[in-house]
């Protein structure tokens, strides 16, 4: 039997949701804090394309992480709707709608997530 790496793909989208999540209300805790500069993670495609396995070691067959793994969820200024006079850049309205989007692919990975598991019980069952 192969293995299945859809829930590992789902664990690592959940913690990378997390970690927008974090930042995101981190965010809307400086709302007021002057020259705070708001903060988003990269997008998941971009750490899935950061984490990717590299073929390296004294054995074609070894796997190394690559050097950007540490980095996957790293934070970058997000480029926010508007500035104001005291140099803060977070958008409350935009950090809601962040708010809106991380919940719902929170939800639909678990969905998928509850889906995936129920049919590989179901397989198993037969």
């Amino acid at each position: 039997m192969e293995p299945v790496y859809l829930f590992n793909l789902i664990d690592r989208h959940k913690s990378w949701l997390s970690t927008r999540h974090s930042l995101v209300a981190q965010n809307v805790a400086n709302a007021n804090t002057p020259g705070y500069k708001a903060m988003d993670t990269l997008p998941f495609a971009r750490v899935m394309e950061r984490s990717a396995l590299d073929m390296a070691g004294a054995d074609p067959m070894h796997m190394r992480p690559s050097p950007g793994e540490a980095m996957a969820a790293a934070a970058k200024p997000a480029e926010g709707w508007e500035t104001t006079f005291s140099g803060n850049t977070v958008s409350p309205e935009q950090e809601m709608i962040k708010v809106s989007e991380i919940r719902g692919a929170f939800t639909l990975a678990t969905n998928l997530q509850r889906s995936f598991h129920n049919m590989w019980m179901s397989a198993v069952r037969t």
